[in-house]
C-alpha cells in the first residue's frame, strides 16, 4: 500500500522558522503564497514558511497534521510554447491554527517576532464588517474581525506590526480591510494609540492575484500516485502562469525578494491597469461561463471551450462587450486576452465548472457588473451575453436545476424572492437587494424586461438554444 507523504517519509526536508500568517488553507493559496516562498527559500532569499490560519469555522482536515503540512504542487501547461510539468513537495507550510478550536494559540501568533508578513484569501465576501462581532468573541466571525483581535494583541505586547497582503479580488482590498480594522478599532473602543500603531506600524497593501489552480487532481491521483510513490490527500494542481501585483512602498521588494527569485510578481505606485484587465478578461469570463455551461450539462471550462456554441460565446463574450468597455491601450489588452484564452484551453488542467460557480454572487457583483454598468452608460443597452449570463446565474439560485453555496444572506434573498410566481416582482425584488449587488439595479433601463425574457427561455427551450439565439446583438435601452 503506497505510504501517506508525511515528514516521516522524508525526514530531510527542510523545515523554515514562521515568518507568514496565512488566513485561508484552500486549494488556491497553498499553490500560490507558500509555492512562491519556497522558489524563494530553494535560492537562499527568504528562509521562512507560513503558518495557516483557518477563517471559518467548518471541520478541520486531518490530512494536514497526518501529513506534516506538507503536499505537492502538481504543475502542468504550457508556457512560452513549452510543454511544463513539475512536481514539487511543499515544506513552507509549518502547521495550521484552527481560532475556532484553539483560540489561544491563534493570539499566541501575536508574540513571534519572526512573523511579519500576513496573507489572505477569504473569497470575495470575506473582507466584510460584521456589526455583532466584539473583543470578547473567541473567535470574531469575520476575518477582520479575528485579524483586529490579533493585530491588538500584537499592540499590547509592544511589538512591531506587520506587511499586510490580502490576496482577494476586491478592488483595493488592502484599503478596504485596513478600513474594516480601524471600523472594529472605534467600535470595540480599543483607544487612540492603537490606531496610531495600526498607522504608523502596519502597511496594509493593495494586491492582484492571477494563477489557475483547479485543487485536488481527483481523475490523475491514483496516477499521480504511482508516480511519485507516495499518497497525498493535499495535492493540489495549477497551471504554470502565475502573476502577483502588489501596491506598496519602495523597500517592500527588498524585504520580499519575490521578484529577485525570477517569479512573475510586479511591485507597483497603481495596480488599477493591472485589475481591470485581470478581474474583467480572466474573471469576468469564468463567471460568465460557470452558471451557463452548469445548465447546459457541461463540467469543465476546457470542455466548455472545445463546444462549438460556448467557445463562440467565450470570444464574442471578451471581444464584444468586455475589451470595449476597458479603457486600457488596446494591444496590450488583446494580447492578454489572447493569452486567457489559451490558458483556457490548458489539456492538462481540469478546472471545474462547479468550482468557479462557488459564491457566484459576490463574483458577479465585482467582475461582470461594472462592465454592464459601464456597457449601457457608454452604449444606451445592454450587453447581450452578460446579461443572459446574469439570468443563467438567478435561474441557477433558484435551486431546482444547480447546487447552490453561498452565504446564507445571499440564499435568503433568493429563497424569499422565487416564493413569488409573479417574474416581473420577483426580478424587482432581486435588483434592488443591495444585499447581493451593493446598489439597487431595478433603475436601469430594459433590464427587467430583458432578464424576465432571457429567464423565460433559458427555462422553457434550455440553455443551449436561448445561448444560441443570444449569439450576436445587443439590447437597446429606452428610458
Amino acid at each position: 500500500m503506497t505510504r501517506l507523504l508525511s515528514r516521516t517519509m522524508y525526514p530531510d526536508l527542510p523545515s523554515y522558522p514562521e515568518r507568514v500568517i496565512q488566513f485561508g488553507e484552500g486549494n488556491f493559496m497553498r499553490a500560490f503564497v507558500p509555492w512562491q516562498l519556497q522558489q524563494m527559500n530553494k535560492q537562499g532569499l527568504f528562509q521562512g514558511s507560513v503558518v495557516m490560519v483557518k477563517p471559518r469555522n467548518s471541520p478541520v482536515s486531518e490530512d494536514f497534521e497526518k501529513q506534516d503540512c506538507l503536499y505537492t504542487v502538481v504543475i502542468n501547461g504550457i508556457a512560452g510554447q513549452k510543454t511544463v510539468r513539475e512536481r514539487e513537495i511543499i515544506t513552507s507550510a509549518s502547521r495550521l491554527i484552527s481560532p475556532y478550536s484553539d483560540y489561544e494559540g491563534f493570539l499566541a501568533l501575536a508574540e513571534d517576532d519572526n512573523l511579519e508578513f500576513i496573507t489572505s484569501n477569504t473569497t470575495e465576501s470575506g473582507i466584510a464588517y460584521n456589526p455583532a462581532d466584539t473583543l470578547n468573541d473567541r473567535p470574531p466571525s469575520s476575518f477582520p474581525g479575528k485579524l483586529t483581535a490579533l493585530l491588538y494583541r500584537r499592540f499590547r505586547l509592544g511589538k512591531k506590526g506587520f506587511v499586510i497582503l490580502p490576496c482577494e479580488l476586491i478592488d483595493r482590498n488592502g484599503e478596504r480591510l485596513r478600513e474594516i480594522v480601524l471600523r472594529y478599532a472605534a467600535d470595540w473602543g480599543l483607544g487612540e494609540p492603537f490606531t496610531a500603531w495600526l498607522d504608523r506600524e502596519n502597511t496594509f497593501c493593495c494586491t492582484l492575484v492571477d494563477r489557475i489552480v483547479t485543487g485536488y487532481p481527483r481523475e490523475q491521483a491514483s496516477e499521480l500516485e504511482r508516480e511519485l510513490g507516495y499518497q497525498d490527500r493535499l495535492m493540489v494542481a495549477s497551471e504554470p502562469y502565475l502573476l502577483w501585483v502588489i501596491e506598496g512602498p519602495p523597500w517592500l521588494p527588498k524585504r520580499l525578494p519575490l521578484v529577485q527569485a525570477g517569479l512573475n510578481v510586479v511591485f507597483t505606485e497603481d495596480l488599477k491597469l493591472y485589475r481591470e484587465q485581470k478581474v474583467h478578461l480572466l474573471n469576468g469570463p469564468h463567471t460568465a461561463m460557470a452558471s451557463l455551461g452548469l445548465l447546459a450539462g457541461l463540467q469543465s471550462v476546457e470542455e466548455l471551450m472545445k463546444d462549438a456554441d460556448f467557445s463562440v460565446f467565450v470570444r464574442q463574450l471578451m471581444d464584444d462587450e468586455l475589451l470595449p468597455r476597458l479603457h486600457l491601450p488596446k494591444p496590450e489588452l488583446q494580447a492578454y486576452a489572447g493569452t486567457v484564452r489559451e490558458r483556457f484551453m490548458n489539456p492538462f488542467v481540469r478546472h471545474e465548472l462547479g468550482a468557479i460557480y462557488l459564491n457566484s454572487i459576490s463574483k458577479f457583483t465585482t467582475r461582470l457588473l461594472p462592465v454592464l454598468l459601464r456597457h449601457v452608460q457608454e452604449t444606451r443597452k445592454l450587453p447581450r451575453l452578460i446579461t443572459l449570463s446574469f439570468a443563467a446565474l438567478l435561474l441557477g439560485y433558484r435551486g431546482d436545476r444547480l447546487e447552490r453555496k453561498d452565504s446564507p444572506e445571499v440564499l435568503d434573498v433568493f429563497d424569499e424572492a422565487w416564493k413569488t410566481s409573479d417574474p416581473n416582482l420577483f426580478i424587482r425584488i432581486i435588483l434592488k437587494s443591495e444585499v447581493l449587488w451593493g446598489l439597487d439595479l431595478s433603475d436601469i433601463p430594459q433590464l427587467t424586461e430583458a432578464l424576465k425574457d432571457d429567464l423565460r427561455q433559458l427555462d422553457e427551450i434550455g440553455c443551449r438554444a436561448a445561448l444560441r439565439q443570444r449569439l450576436g446583438g445587443e439590447i437597446t435601452c429606452n428610458d
